[in-house]
């Protein structure tokens, strides 16, 4: 009997898409929409993302435009960009709030990559956990009668053959972002 790869498919493509949304968190010299994602805003009582109060829109290479729907949470919105920490200067004017990434210096483009190495190797060793769970599954259906020795080499190599190509996606990932902060 063949082994059921789907699963084991299914999460190395999540962890791919993990790694990617790590990455957008990542700030470049470009500014680019979804920096702010994870920013919480309050607003009417409740802290909420500040796409759902506001639109967020590119005005040029480095600076971000938002647009509050009710003009009341600016400053709000301002605080709690400020409070993030991001290393961008925020000012609102009558349209909204404007926010202004600054030029990277090449000490900060080393760490940001190095922050970027980190998260690829987390998402190197989650690969190799499940890479280790299938293994597991393989060995055991063997011992059970399930599989015979051929299928189980059969399985392994196959399965070798997913983590590889899942290494390789990870590692593509890596290095669009690093040419993107290095540009």
């Amino acid at each position: 009997m063949a082994y059921n790869f789907s699963p084991f498919k299914e999460s190395l493509k999540a962890v791919e898409e993990h790694l990617k949304k790590e990455f957008t968190g990542i700030r470049t010299g470009r500014a680019t929409p979804t920096l702010l994602d994870g920013i919480q805003v309050e607003s009417y009582g409740a802290r909420m993302p500040i796409n759902q109060v506001a639109n967020v829109m590119t005005e040029d290479a480095r600076t971000l435009r938002i647009t509050p729907w009710d003009m009341s949470v600016v400053k709000e919105i301002e605080k709690a960009i400020t409070e993030a920490n991001l290393g961008v200067s925020v000012g609102s004017d009558d349209k909204g709030v404007r926010v202004s990434f600054p030029e990277l210096s090449g000490e900060r483009r080393d760490s940001l990559i190095k922050i970027a190495k980190e998260r690829l190797e987390d998402a190197k060793v989650t690969v190799r956990r499940e890479r280790e769970k299938v293994q597991s599954e393989i060995e055991a259906q063997e011992k059970a009668g399930e599989m015979s020795e051929d299928d189980k080499f059969k399985a392994k190599s196959e399965m070798q053959k997913f983590v590889e190509e899942a290494n390789k996606a990870l590692l593509e990932t890596f290095e669009k972002k690093e040419k993107e902060i290095m540009n």
